[in-house]
């Protein structure tokens, strides 16, 4: 009777939390559909406000006596201006076609030279590695200076928006004296390739790299977006080949964002997960047309790419044709995947979100593990960007390491900078984004790996044209406040189990049959007929009906008389533009919202609760003081000589400031590699040295300062460490009160004086007017001879 009483119980428990959570379920979606209300409601209101005012403003001026002058001179010019605009579409048609007709090349504006074609490789696969050339009046680089190699994103379209014009990541390294390298791909897969084989081949790169500067530092690779995630599973497998690795715009933690503002991680668990990447890789006779992704893209901001884009066009044709064709040189070319390619990426990332899990196993290795990267990392995320929000580009950083002790234990260095408000594409191919993060980033290559190991924010700030960056240490907290929580990455991993076997339905049900329907003859009329490619070959000179807009453009250029820019009817045409774009806003805010309602609808139940809760482990927190090398560094923490000493203190003084400055920084890194000892220890010996060091002061605790002595028993020795140190800290007078304290303290537990060292609170120590007697800045007592010695 006791067992089935104790039954009795456990399911009733077993029923009330699942009622609970049921209830909590009902309590966010009433919650987040009010805040969607709310939002929508606002933000719409608002425009709709905005332009009855300025419709208000504007029609005195529309009710005047020569009303009918501007309306013609409107019209003239606003034909004038489609005539133009249609002309300008069908030069890109035409030149969408005649690109793809040559296969597609990068879009990059250097000249440049293939290094290694991919495509002859072992394991050929479409990639290649080309050199960049530095274009007049930009000197060539030194033979030792560090290679810059760029990965660009493979995700529907081609490769060079990295170097798309001068002002860019290509631009930003050739400035600063690097030789730079760019990972470009050709449009199509070579047959059979894997993701394993193309991580194989940009290893191959790096050697060729390698081998071309054999005296230079190791490489520098930036990924962009999709190459971020590629340039990370490289350094994770690679670890022997790689320099800093940058990575700009690129997702690592693919389930992360926040509620109400990022709604595009939620289209998986409504579309199927991983089925529609099988199906239209089927459809596309074993290819994966990208031209899916770029129409993704598009209707991520259909008022924007849709509408806007081109209205924007037709508005300032005569200024802003050739900037148009520019940019759709790339954005109009479609680059495809092998299934197995596409299927591995939506599987393991996109939907799996198995890489920072080290669950993505690539097909001639072991799972990748990202906590083998040994290179530090530096993450460039954007608030503004709703295809990678920061989220979803940092939150791989506590997914690997439970706090930035353990980030310090492992010896890594990640060092992440945020922008404000710009877009996703504009990380890639802004001109300001260029002048300023790429520019900074650039300008600190050369010292990141003087930094001590640990997780960092890298802030940009500029005062009267002046730029100061500064890197601020950060807690794994301090990303996780970025986010609203994770607790719906249940969710998501209960979209990743669904996913699996549905994939697995479709395999054994529909795939054979669609497989056997799919001819190389239906798979290439399908690709002709996507809407993506249909436009062009519409708005094009192929087509009859715009067979002559092209010399009927060129006479409305000869004779173009447009309105005057005081014309009333301009600003009109411009508030109506708004109406229709907001228009496209309120769809795609009212079906964000819907796919969001949805989602947490189907995911959030108690049953898929206990479905995701089974597939989703948070990392576990370890006492990282007690791991084995952490405690034989405090074991040696008596140990060392001169370069050690120096080393420690210039850690304590960064940890007691809790930043580090880039001129501070530019110091350190000229000690560390221009002055005895250090110029002459391998850059191995350099950063384990650093590295150690860095273990003593976390985890020795004041026993690290308490130690300086042991560590520098020569006077000599000391009193030439405090001078460096001190050139490195800088004037005394620009000092925080921390960093005085602890050099005071430097000074007390050595017994010695810097030369240049000048007390704020009670002036030159060397003028006090003690003969044989002085005090330290702590008020303990010095030898006379080493005050004469620090007067000297």
């Amino acid at each position: 009777m006791d067992t089935w009483t104790d039954e009795g119980h456990h399911y009733l428990r077993g029923l009330q939390d699942a009622c609970a959570q049921a209830a909590e379920q009902m309590t966010m979606l009433g919650e987040l559909s009010v805040r969607h209300g709310e939002a929508i409601g606002k933000s719409h209101a608002e425009a709709m406000q905005t332009m009855i005012v300025s419709l208000h403003e504007l029609t005195p001026r529309l009710m005047i006596p020569r009303a009918d002058a501007l309306l013609s001179d409107y019209l003239r010019d606003a034909g004038q201006r489609w005539v133009l605009f249609l002309d300008t579409l069908c030069r890109r048609g035409d030149g969408a076609i005649a690109r793809e007709k040559e296969g597609f090349k990068p879009v990059l504006a250097f000249d440049y030279d293939m290094i290694v074609d991919g495509r002859t490789l072992d394991r050929p696969v479409n990639y290649a590695l080309v050199h960049i050339h530095p274009p007049q009046g930009v000197s060539l680089p030194r033979d030792d200076a560090r290679a810059w190699v760029i990965i660009d994103p493979r995700a529907g379209h081609g490769s060079g928006i990295g170097g798309f014009k001068s002002q860019s990541e290509v631009g930003v390294a050739l400035n600063h004296g690097h030789p730079v390298y760019f990972v470009i791909f050709f449009r199509d897969p070579e047959p059979g390739q894997t993701l394993a084989d193309i991580c194989a081949a940009e290893a191959a790169f790096l050697r060729e790299v390698h081998a071309r500067h054999p005296h230079a530092p190791k490489p520098l690779v930036t990924g962009n977006c999709q190459g971020g995630w590629a340039a990370m599973i490289l350094a994770a497998t690679h670890p022997d080949l790689m320099g800093p690795v940058v990575i700009a715009g690129a997702p690592l933690s693919y389930w992360a964002g926040e509620r109400g503002r990022n709604p595009f991680r939620y289209f998986g668990g409504i579309a199927g997960g991983a089925v529609p990447a099988a199906l239209a890789s089927d459809l596309g006779g074993g290819k994966f047309d990208g031209a899916n992704l770029v129409f993704n893209f598009e209707m991520l901001n259909p008022g924007k790419t849709w509408f806007r884009k081109n209205f924007d066009l037709f508005a300032h044709v005569d200024r802003d044709a050739g900037h148009f064709l520019d940019f759709e040189r790339w954005w109009s070319g479609f680059y495809f995947m092998n299934d197995n390619e596409i299927r591995w990426i939506v599987e393991n990332l996109f939907v799996g979100n198995k890489l920072t899990r080290g669950e993505a196993v690539l097909s001639d290795g072991p799972p990748v593990d990202l906590s083998r990267i040994e290179s530090p990392v530096i993450v460039f995320a954007s608030h503004g960007d709703n295809i990678t929000p920061p989220q979803q580009a940092l939150n791989w950083i506590p997914d690997l390491y439970a706090t930035a002790n353990e980030i310090e234990a492992c010896g890594r260095t990640i060092i992440y900078t945020l922008h404000d408000s710009i877009g996703h594409l504009g990380i890639f191919v802004s001109a300001q984004v260029a002048n300023k993060q790429h520019e900074q980033i650039g300008s600190v290559v050369k010292t990141i790996e003087s930094l001590a190991p640990g997780l960092y924010q890298m802030l940009i700030s500029k005062d009267h044209d002046v730029v100061t960056v500064a890197f601020e240490a950060r807690t794994i907290e301090d990303i996780l406040k970025l986010d609203d929580g994770r607790d719906e990455e249940i969710e998501f991993a209960a979209v990743a189990a669904l996913s699996e076997w549905a994939v697995k339905t479709y395999e054994v049900t529909l795939q054979p049959l669609i497989r056997s329907l799919v001819t190389p003859s239906v798979a290439a009329m399908q690709r002709r007929l996507h809407p993506m490619r249909q436009q062009h070959y519409f708005f094009s000179h192929r087509n009859p009906m715009f067979a002559d807009i092209g010399d009927i453009a060129e006479e409305v250029r000869e004779h173009r008389e447009p309105a005057g820019a005081d014309n009333p009817l301009l600003k009109l045409e411009q508030l109506v533009a708004d109406q229709v774009e907001g228009s496209f806003n309120f769809y795609r805010d009212t079906r964000d919202a819907l796919i969001e309602l949805t989602f947490h609808s189907l995911y959030g139940t108690p049953w898929m609760q206990h479905l995701g809760a089974s597939r989703h482990a948070r990392p576990q927190s370890h006492d990282i003081s007690k791991f084995p090398h952490v405690q034989d560094a405090i074991k040696r923490a008596r140990q060392g000589g001169y370069a050690e000493g120096i080393i420690r203190m210039l850690i304590l003084l960064a940890r007691t400031r809790g930043s580090v400055r880039r001129d501070r920084l530019e110091r350190s890194d000229r000690l560390l590699h221009g002055r005895p000892p250090f110029n002459s220890m391998s850059p191995e010996l350099r950063s384990r040295m650093i590295y150690e060091q860095s273990l003593i002061v976390e985890f020795a605790g004041s026993e690290a300062l308490a130690t300086l002595a042991d560590v520098l028993r020569d006077p000599v020795d000391r009193y030439s460490a405090l001078n460096l140190v001190l050139d490195v800290a800088g004037p005394i007078e620009q000092m925080d009160a921390p960093t005085i304290g602890m050099f005071r303290r430097f000074q007390r537990a050595l017994l010695t004086m810097a030369h240049e060292w000048r007390d704020p609170d009670h002036g030159d120590i060397a003028d006090r007017g003690e003969a044989d007697v002085a005090k330290d800045p702590s008020g303990e007592r010095l030898p006379a001879a080493q005050v004469q010695e620090s007067a000297a």
